[in-house]
């Protein structure tokens, strides 16, 4: 394992992308254990707030980004290890940012709502493109075909084709294959060659319902593929997030408690005023006898 790591990482000067990709997977599994500890009200876990203003953690991880990222940019020349070490303070703080991705795409508290995955799907895109770059892969590898080496233009024909693919792939709706396709190219040529999703941009432009020439036939195949092979391997997804990172569908039970108390204090009855008489809310005042019973 030494040996691989020092041939591997340390002889190839990946040493500061591997100090971000361990720093972005403990500050996120560090980040969900506090949050749900938060949730579910715990001990002395809260939410840090500065009077009724809540800050989230997006706002430290801003912080961190702009320190470790600075901090690279002045030691990058110098000493590998404070080069690693201002990656890992970028990682962490990139962790919590992609943590809260979901509120920075919809602008609003998603955190623990259906939109809130998008979060979670945003780290482990970013945690699976940290770690082909950590084995050697480089995006949109153009220098060589087939172990020939490309020049010229053809080499930025390849490198035009290789985008074209892409983005074809990723309009079809296969995110994973897309990405994965942007390291081995061959990935991209299956996606753009087989059938979109359902519920893709190209199947709407192409052939769905509201595309100029629907194809029910090709939309129905679609569905078939969707629900034979697209949904249990969403459903192991979502299992797996949900492992890790809690449900994203459930009220805060923290929340839920000071939704109650505030409830129960607006229905206390409040004393009334010296002076004035005592006008009951209107609950009570619908369970008052009649007045000839009184």
């Amino acid at each position: 394992m030494l040996t691989w790591f020092e041939e591997t990482i340390v002889e190839q000067r990946r040493l500061p992308l591997f100090c971000f990709f361990v720093a972005l997977i403990l500050a996120f599994v560090v980040t969900r254990v506090h949050v749900r500890l938060i949730r579910a009200g715990v001990g002395w876990f809260r939410n840090v707030s500065i009077g009724d203003l809540h800050i989230h953690h997006v706002v430290f991880g801003v912080v961190l980004m702009l320190v470790g990222g600075v901090t690279g940019l002045i030691v990058s020349a110098g000493s590998t290890g404070w080069y690693a070490f201002a990656a890992a303070v970028f990682g962490v703080g990139s962790a919590l940012v992609l943590d809260e991705f979901a509120l920075i795409l919809h602008l609003r508290d998603v955190y623990w709502s259906e939109e809130g995955r998008t979060s979670v799907d945003a780290v482990f895109i970013a945690v699976a493109v940290t770690g082909l770059l950590l084995l050697g892969l480089r995006p949109l590898s153009w220098e060589s075909i087939g172990g020939l080496p490309v020049h010229g233009g053809f080499a930025v024909a390849v490198l035009v084709i290789n985008l074209l693919l892409a983005v074809v792939t990723l309009l079809k709706g296969k995110i994973w294959t897309g990405l994965a396709g942007l390291f081995v190219p061959v990935l991209l040529v299956v996606g753009a060659i087989r059938l979109a999703r359902p519920g893709s941009p190209w199947a709407r432009w192409f052939f769905g319902p509201g595309a100029r020439r629907p194809n029910p036939a090709k939309m129905e195949k679609a569905m078939r593929r969707e629900i034979r092979w697209r949904r249990p391997v969403i459903r192991a997804k979502i299992a797996f997030q949900e492992f890790l990172s809690g449900r994203h569908d459930l009220p805060s039970i923290a929340g839920s408690a000071d939704r109650r108390r505030r409830y129960r204090r607006a229905r206390r009855p409040r004393l009334p005023a010296r002076g004035r008489r005592f006008v009951p809310p209107r609950a009570l005042r619908r369970r008052r006898p009649p007045r000839y019973l009184r």
